[in-house]
């Protein structure tokens, strides 16, 4: 409980810690923010680390030149570890994927299904891969999954590409923008808050909607 005490106050509080780290750690922080953006993309097993709120509260820091930092340099080393972060997590993908496709039916696996997932990312992988950068959760399993279906590589690195630079760059200037405008950094744990509900909105309706189905 105190982890995820601890936690929440990280996240709920981004722009202090973040602000703090920029003052210890200086033009260092780039290296942290870029391990922090890799790794929330490259590995299934971290899809809890901040995402869309980190970006947004290190592109208002960039803003007012906090520790030196600068919003074009930011968003080209964030842009990096989004783009390497997916493609290591596509190629843990591509390496299991084989070897799952040679089990048998199981409880845990089924063959069909996944022949099905690599015809889908042939099909939608694209717009997935794309829509998924804004999504919590699924922006850590999409490049994963296609992976697994064998989602070629060509069709992957694009739309990798389109994805992570789309995400850093709009959440980065959002936050340069917008993030020391007043009212919002007065209440920028309420924006923080609003950024998280916002992005698993779509997730939420269409949870609903299949559950209508």
């Amino acid at each position: 409980m105190e982890f995820l005490a601890q936690f929440l106050d990280i996240v709920l509080h981004l722009d202090k810690h973040l602000a703090l780290l920029v003052q210890q750690y200086g033009l260092w922080i780039y290296a942290i923010l870029f391990c922090i953006i890799f790794a929330e993309t490259g590995f299934v097993v971290t899809p809890f680390l901040p995402g869309d709120s980190l970006l947004f509260v290190a592109g208002a820091l960039a803003a007012i030149g906090e520790g030196g930092m600068d919003i074009a340099v930011l968003m080209g080393v964030l842009s990096a570890g989004a783009i390497l972060g997916n493609m290591v997590n596509y190629q843990i993908g591509r390496f299991l994927g084989p070897k799952v496709f040679h089990w048998e039916n199981s409880r845990f696996f089924n063959k069909n299904a996944l022949v099905k997932t690599h015809a889908f990312y042939e099909t939608h992988g694209g717009k997935t891969l794309i829509v998924s950068r804004f999504l919590p959760l699924f922006r850590t399993f999409a490049p994963f999954v296609a992976g697994i279906g064998a989602m070629t590589y060509a069709r992957f690195t694009v739309f990798n590409l389109i994805g992570a630079v789309g995400w850093v760059v709009s959440l980065c200037l959002l936050g340069y923008w917008f993030g020391n405008v007043p009212w919002v950094k007065q209440n920028l744990s309420a924006v923080i808050v609003g950024i998280i509900v916002v992005s698993l909105l779509p997730v939420g309706i269409g949870y609903l909607k299949s559950r209508e189905a």
